[in-house]
């Protein structure tokens, strides 16, 4: 398969986290248990001084969300216009390429760790994608990298 298709594919993967994302975000702040509800409430009622402003935890985690929704729409993007030099300027986009699949075996690791698997494997996926995309050469031929920096 051609790393064009392969990196376009990581990032309709990256898409899927996104919209995973938004849906979790869009429905943290509603919980059906009890439980959950009084800790949601707490978020929202306590706020604390922080490095010059008085925020409440569900204002961070708010904000965090929105990172993180920005962060995945830029590794979309990203991982598209490489798509499309992957071949014509491989030396260049393996450079940008290359940390994005190390941040996304970590943030595969963390979902794991930390969240629930669905966005761990979704993680693992793309990391896995981006990496055989580095390394399926053009025209299907798989041999050293001579040449790239």
């Amino acid at each position: 398969m051609q790393s064009k298709i392969l990196v376009r594919i990581a990032a309709f993967l990256v898409l899927l986290l996104l919209i995973g994302h938004t849906i979790g975000y869009i429905m943290w702040d509603k919980p059906v248990d009890n439980q959950m509800k009084t800790v949601v409430q707490s978020m929202k009622d306590i706020s604390a001084p922080f490095m010059g402003t008085t925020k409440s935890m569900a204002d961070y985690y708010n904000g965090n969300s929105l990172i993180i929704f920005g962060f995945h729409c830029l590794v979309i993007i990203l991982l598209w216009i490489s798509s499309a030099y992957i071949n014509s300027q491989r030396s260049l986009i393996i450079k940008i390429l290359f940390p994005v699949f190390l941040l996304y075996l970590f943030l595969g690791v963390i979902d794991f760790l930390y969240f629930f698997p669905l966005p761990s494997v979704l993680s693992f996926l793309t990391a896995l994608l981006i990496l055989i995309g580095i390394f399926v050469r053009p025209n299907g031929q798989n041999e050293s990298r001579k040449g790239a920096n």
